[in-house]
């Protein structure tokens, strides 16, 4: 058999990368013959640098490490992915909620600086279009700080520019995107991302987001005012909004700052993934696609990775397997593979790996019975 493996992140246990190598393992210990690819795939989010630039990269793709400002201003060490002309930046290595604690966890003061500084840099190594890869974030800032990394000036009432963070967009007066790099007109910028909310509302950034970033419902409150209120000077001063474009609240309004300041249009991650990866060779050359995620649930269906692998499989008529660590639905005529459901959810998280090689050595086995 020709087996495809291509899973995503089991976030918080294993990679995409290192579950899609248990997998194998186990795979391989019951049908050691078989002809086994490993593609990880990612939907915009965390892992996204991981599976478009590994660290097992080719001669055509290489990483690149630089120094920028963390989500709170401080001195980080974060990496950018080169693969042939086009730069890749995850925002979540410089502006990510995992790099802060809970307790420091404010997105009325986080920034997207950082996210700008890694953008600053791939454009100087000279790449033609440059994926900007949201989620993950620890920001509410709707661009703000990435614009400013960029050369933007956002100014308050005295003419002075204003504070980092979400709370600070109340402040704003006036936007001068003039000093920005006369590259962003040539080079495509793509903000790729898996959600489709606005900015502003109740299914905006803020009200979505921002409670699992350290915001408090007052916070809430004025992170969403602050976002239209900066929506509002964009259209008066660059005469465009962007607000209401699906996926501009994503990252905490960094799709709205990439579009509105950076004319980056935005795209479903899976599917930018999947192209640059070459999902749709490989999966025709298989005779069995075998996909995944930690937690596979009505999300799942809407653009995550095995909603675009399941997409394209239905096209081509590939079988699918979904291997998972815990499930909560069940397309018809998908095999779903839950490792809580067959190891208890104590060894499912204290030893992922392993339970997931446990369920890929007992799926061969049963194609190896036919």
């Amino acid at each position: 058999m020709r087996v495809l493996v291509c899973p995503d992140k089991f976030r918080g246990t294993l990679t995409a990368l290192q579950a899609a190598e248990a997998i194998e393992r186990g795979w391989r210990r019951e049908r050691p013959l078989d002809e086994l690819e490993i593609v990880p795939l990612a939907d915009g989010g965390e892992g996204t640098l991981d599976a478009l630039v590994p660290d097992l990269a080719d001669t055509d793709a290489r990483r690149v490490r630089c120094t920028v400002r963390g989500p709170l201003g401080e001195p980080l060490g974060a990496e950018f992915g080169l693969r042939g002309r086009t730069g890749v930046v995850e925002m979540a290595r410089a502006s990510g909620l995992e790099l802060l604690t809970t307790e420091r966890r404010d997105p009325r003061r986080t920034t997207t600086r950082g996210t700008g500084e890694l953008m600053l840099a791939a454009l100087d190594a000279g790449v033609d279009r440059l994926l900007v890869c949201l989620g993950g974030s620890a920001t509410n800032d709707g661009g703000v700080g990435m614009a400013a990394a960029l050369g933007a000036r956002f100014l308050d009432a005295e003419g002075r520019a204003i504070a980092d963070g979400g709370a600070a967009l109340m402040d704003l007066v006036r936007i001068d995107i003039g000093p920005m790099p006369a590259t962003l007109r040539t080079v495509g910028v793509i903000g790729v991302t898996d959600v489709d909310n606005a900015l502003c509302g109740p299914a905006g950034a803020a009200a979505m987001f921002a409670p699992q970033k350290g915001a408090s419902p007052e916070d809430v409150v004025l992170l969403d005012r602050a976002l239209a209120h900066l929506a509002a000077v964009t259209a008066r001063d660059l005469g465009v909004d962007r607000s209401r474009e699906p996926g501009a609240g994503a990252a905490g309004g960094l799709g709205f700052g990439l579009m509105a300041f950076a004319g980056a249009r935005l795209r479903p991650g899976v599917e930018v993934v999947m192209e640059a990866v070459g999902f749709e060779r490989r999966a025709r050359a298989a005779d069995l696609i075998i996909t995944g995620e930690g937690s596979f649930d009505e999300q799942s269906l809407h653009g995550k990775v095995p909603a675009g692998v399941l997409g394209f499989a239905a096209s081509a008529g590939v079988p699918v397997v979904i291997a998972c660590g815990v499930a909560s639905v069940a397309p018809e005529g998908v095999s779903v593979r839950s490792l809580v459901e067959r190891v208890g959810a104590e060894a499912a998280l204290g030893d992922a790996r392993r339970s997931l090689e446990l369920v890929a050595h007992e799926l061969a086995h049963e194609y190896g019975r036919g």
